[in-house]
């Protein structure tokens, strides 16, 4: 796999346009994607650019809290040795929200060698697009961002409560699905999003208020390349937490905040290309949706699910948002223009034909979600895999052949992909090792918690 180094005349050019730039941010995502790294000065980025940037190797192996996970076999048995961070090319953009002023920059963990580092989850998806580029293919694709705007403070109960409106201090509980007046009294806050997006060259898009009070969701613009549809995801998240805060607001991006409320997704929208740009998801004339390659695409991603869910739902939390008719996939269902499926071919013009992968939540890292979308579809089409029928919108109760391999729960999801082939190998054997043993340590670390809900119903009653 060819290491994506950006070139020190990216740097100098972004540095002459911005005299005012202090510092950078140098960012890297972790395994929940998190991104972790330091903040260097101005005159530190040439070394960056020019000789890299040493970060310790249990910089990859924190669990949720930030604690070293021994287990990944990145800390000390190596030595918590120091790895080697480059800038990834396109990255480098202004933090407009700072002062002083800083930037921000994306990177990458390589051996001292210069050979990637394979707990980095950026280098999964680059290796995925790799392997598909020796077959003539070419994924293009765009990430949905599903958040909640929260109270900075908790509500009367103590529980988060949806952030009252920006423009006024309304506030209502009502879910007003595609409500254009909560778009409008947020306004004072989305604008400064979308300035800040148009700075970094993020390719924001529609703003929806979605199936919850306070949730709404952003779109990007498709991308033809997908390792940089994932970087807009990555950084996209990273804005609208900042700009939030700014704001006296809780950009949060948990799968499921609220009970009794639609959960958050981050639902991942894909096609294939040719070498010429062509769409080989588009069906001719007279053929059927979905054509061949689409339909094996799918039976890939149907039958490999169960195997990928802890990377869609990689937390306790994530599972919460598995709930039928709340708009959140509960089986590895497909269909066409039927949003109550998983895998979603949607209506639109044939050349634009793509696939829709819902399953993912917004907790969940875009890294490992595109690799391992990539490697059912790889999977599908490689075995020639045949989705069955089409749900026919049923798709929240339709059992499905591949619904016995669906995990019920989160150590389920666990437990399956520690032992899953296919996971391995969608992910590389470094980084499923270093993300199972994230989640076993988390795993553990929950059930050492005593939550409120267990004195409630058992402290006087048993």
């Amino acid at each position: 796999m060819k290491a994506q180094i950006a070139p020190w005349a990216e740097a100098e050019a972004f540095l002459a346009a911005h005299p005012e730039i202090e510092a950078v941010d140098i960012v890297l995502t972790d395994a929940n994607g998190i991104g972790r790294g330091k903040i260097i000065r101005r005159h530190e980025v040439e070394g960056l650019y020019k000789q890299g940037r040493h970060l310790p190797s249990s910089i990859l192996g924190l669990d949720v809290t930030g604690e070293d996970v021994e287990e990944t076999g990145l800390v000390w048995s190596v030595g918590d040795a120091d790895l080697r961070a480059w800038p990834v090319p396109g990255t480098l953009v202004a933090l407009p929200w700072t002062s002083p002023a800083r930037a921000q920059v994306l990177v990458s963990l390589y051996h001292l060698d210069g050979t990637p580092h394979g707990a980095d989850p950026r280098h999964a998806l680059a290796a995925q697009l790799a392997a598909m580029a020796a077959d003539g293919r070419y994924p293009a694709g765009a990430f949905e961002l599903e958040f909640y705007l929260l109270d900075a403070q908790p509500g009367p109960d103590g529980k988060p409560r949806p952030a009252s409106m920006a423009l006024d201090g309304r506030r209502h509980g009502q879910v007003q699905v595609y409500g254009l007046d909560d778009l409008d009294g947020m306004q004072p806050f989305f604008g400064p999003v979308y300035e800040a997006a148009r700075v970094q060259g993020l390719p924001l898009e529609t703003l929806i208020s979605e199936y919850a009070p306070g949730q709404y969701e952003l779109t990007l613009h498709y991308r033809t390349d997908l390792l940089r549809a994932a970087d807009d995801m990555v950084m996209l998240k990273r804005l609208v937490r900042a700009l939030a805060r700014r704001h006296g607001m809780v950009a949060c991006f948990m799968a499921k905040p609220l009970a009794g409320q639609a959960g958050s997704g981050m639902h991942l929208h894909v096609s294939l290309n040719d070498g010429q740009g062509r769409n080989l998801f588009a069906e001719a004339e007279g053929e059927a949706v979905p054509n061949t390659l689409l339909r094996h695409a799918i039976g890939g991603l149907a039958a490999t699910m169960g195997d990928g869910m802890l990377a869609f739902a990689p937390h306790a939390n994530s599972w919460r948002r598995f709930v039928a008719k709340l708009y959140a996939p509960v089986q590895p269902t497909w269909g066409v223009n039927d949003r109550s499926v998983a895998l979603r071919v949607p209506a639109g013009p044939v050349p634009a034909r793509r696939l829709e992968h819902r399953p993912a939540g917004v907790d969940a890292n875009p890294y490992l979600v595109g690799a391992t979308v990539l490697a059912g579809i790889r999977h599908g089409i490689a075995q020639g895999i045949d989705p069955g029928p089409a749900a026919e919108y049923q798709g929240f109760t339709q059992e499905t052949p591949f619904a016995r391999t669906m995990p019920a729960d989160w150590r389920a999801a666990i437990t399956q992909a520690e032992t899953s082939d296919f996971l391995k190998g969608a992910l590389g054997p470094d980084l499923h090792r270093a993300f199972l043993a994230i989640k076993r340590t988390e795993m553990l670390r929950l059930a050492e918690m005593i939550p409120d809900t267990d004195y409630q119903l058992y402290l006087h009653q048993v």
